[in-house]
């Protein structure tokens, strides 16, 4: 086979099939994706990068994280500053001054490396990686202003710190010596504002284009790419390396405007950046070498130790003194600092450098990084969820509900849930009904299920999934097509859509909808007239005593039935996927038939 396309799908292969293992063990994907790129490269030799991309491997690289960085400016929202943006500008600041200057420190004294080289170190190692967190962030949860401090860190320290090394490497290259502080950080403050100017022009221009419809819906996505490398390379040729600040800056503009939506640019960006981070882990770990997998040793363990336990935790102390942060939010922060794509990027295209100017010891700048980022991935995704979880910073178990509609059975469902320990929250645009609901004791919002920052300003805590029970259908589908972004596909459930047999152009289309609760015939109408028949809404245990005549008989009474647990389990939604037996122990909830009416039979 052809190297070139033998190279080139091996990427792709080795790389979606890390992240879908990485799902299904429920692993770090940078560690399978490390540990692929390995096996392509320097064990089977099925992929050597260099030779496939020859010196527009560099380039290649830098385009994809500012598309990174891009996405991630996209998720950025000014509110969530209200609380955390001290924090946030002290961490990205004094934080990474801090990080810096104690990297350096280790990378001298622990690692060998001369003066020079451990600054560059060091400013190197001073960024984190949102790829990383924001999976951890998924799976931990954390309530409070733990996740936006984190989130808006991990973003914003990604491109100041690639341009924090790049100042350092211009001053070693060009004047032989130390770099001072005030050059770098004067360095980086005009960096930061030709940034800022050009990514603000990109997402200007962007909205303009989008605002005047000049530009078609199947065009928007690649425009926007368009517009994002022409702003990098503006950026990068009037102040070289600003041109990942630039990228991050036009997300965010783009995020926080009013003017035209962006949720489609969202989406493709999201699923785009899926694909780079696999690609880009795959072919930077395939261009380390047999002799880089022996990086590990006392020093480089120490070096590692360091970061994780000095450099951190200091970097937080000195950057949230006089914040609102409390100690355990504070506590869980100073042990939450990944490093990721950037930093494997990053460190490549410094040593490279370095090598073609004949630095010694620069080759081992790649290897004893990628142990960085496979050491600190490992220990941050083993500690970070019973970390968070003993300081009591994690949100509890996902397996509440966040209800809309708030009328008389979702009201009875929202309460069996209750009386489970299963955390309900009922959105209905109703006072009336709200108003009953919180009568009744449960937690209720009057508000639009479709309404703008919605999905932010809702307290999810203990919610993972959604159940649409309204009357109208088309409200239904939106407010399950607004939330799989959050829950996933999977945890979106709705009523039966009324079927339009006579005339099927006015149904619903079955892409749009969510999964169907209790079957494809349980619609609104269908529990509505069941609930004004005296069926009711209640949760039924099996004994464990029980013979089968009297679960027969229980069983009987489900006429719809909603959720089954056993014993402790997760609660199961019933849908017209889901089989079940009634079994001694088991939990039953849904509309039951009436005592009375049971009795006749």
């Amino acid at each position: 086979m052809d190297p070139a396309l033998l190279g080139l799908t091996s990427i792709i292969i080795f790389g979606i099939t890390a992240q879908w293992l990485s799902w299904k063990l429920k692993l770090p994907a940078i560690l399978l994706l490390l540990l692929f790129g390995i096996l392509a490269g320097p064990v089977l030799g099925v992929l050597e990068p260099d030779r496939l991309f020859g010196n527009a491997l560099p380039h290649i690289v830098a385009l994809s994280v500012a598309v990174i960085l891009y996405e991630g400016g996209l998720s950025l929202r000014f509110h969530e500053l209200k609380q955390v943006g001290s924090a946030v500008i002290r961490l990205i600041s004094i934080g990474a001054l801090v990080t810096w200057l104690v990297g350096a420190a280790g990378a001298y004294y622990l690692l060998g490396f001369d003066l020079q080289l451990a600054f560059l170190f060091g400013a190197i190692l001073s960024v984190t990686g949102p790829t990383v967190i924001g999976p951890l962030m998924r799976q931990v949860r954390p309530v409070g202003p733990v996740g936006p401090v984190l989130k808006w860190e991990g973003i914003l320290i990604d491109p100041i710190g690639a341009m924090l090394t790049v100042l350092v490497l211009y001053v070693i290259i060009t004047h032989g010596g130390q770099p001072t502080v005030i050059a770098v950080v004067l360095g980086v403050v005009q960096m930061i504002g030709i940034g800022v100017g050009i990514g603000a022009l990109g997402a200007w221009v962007l909205l303009m284009l989008l605002k005047h419809y000049l530009v078609p819906d199947y065009l928007q996505n690649p425009v926007s790419l368009t517009i994002l490398f022409g702003v990098y390379a503006a950026a990068h040729y009037l102040q070289p390396e600003s041109g990942l600040f630039a990228a991050t800056m036009m997300g965010i503009v783009l995020a926080n405007q009013r003017t035209v939506p962006v949720e489609h640019i969202v989406e493709f960006k999201e699923n785009l950046r899926v694909l780079l981070i696999s690609t880009l882990f795959i072919v930077l770990a395939a261009r380390l070498q047999v002799s880089d997998l022996q990086a590990l040793s006392l020093g480089s363990v120490a070096f590692i130790i360091v970061l994780i336990f000095l450099a951190r935790p200091l970097s937080v102390v000195a950057s949230t003194i006089g914040t609102r942060l409390n100690w355990r939010e504070r506590t869980f922060l100073s042990f939450i600092a990944p490093r990721g794509i950037v930093a494997a990027a990053i460190v490549t295209v410094a040593a490279e450098r370095l090598d073609g100017l004949g630095f010694t010891g620069a080759d081992r700048l790649v290897s004893i990084a990628f142990l960085v980022i496979t050491a600190t991935v490992m220990f941050y995704g083993i500690a970070a969820l019973p970390l968070a979880r003993w300081l009591k910073v994690a949100s509890t178990s996902r397996q509440g509900f966040l209800i809309v509609g708030a009328h008389s059975w979702a009201r009875a469902i929202a309460l069996v849930l209750k009386q489970m320990g299963v955390r309900a929250l009922l959105v209905d645009t109703n006072a009336d009904n709200v108003h009953a609901a919180r009568s009744d004791g449960l937690d209720a919002i009057e508000a639009n299920i479709l309404s703008d920052g919605i999905t932010t300003s809702l307290s999810l805590d203990g919610i993972g999934r959604l159940l649409a029970l309204t009357s109208n259908d088309e409200v239904n589908m939106l407010a399950v097509q607004r939330f799989i972004p959050l829950f996933g596909r999977a945890e979106v459930y709705q009523l039966a859509p009324v079927p339009r047999r006579l005339s099927p152009e006015l149904g619903i289309a079955h892409c749009l909808q969510g999964r169907i609760l209790c079957g494809e015939h349980c619609s609104f109408s269908d529990l509505q007239a069941l609930h004004e028949q005296g069926h009711m809404v209640k949760s039924v245990t099996i004994g464990l005593d029980w013979d089968d005549a009297t679960i027969a008989t229980a069983a009987a009474g489900l006429r719809r039935p909603l959720f089954a647990r056993v014993e402790t389990a997760d609660i199961t939604v019933v849908t017209s996927q889901t089989t079940f037996t009634p079994k001694p122990g088991m939990t039953l909830v849904g509309f039951f038939t009436p005592d009375e009416e049971l009795g006749k039979r």
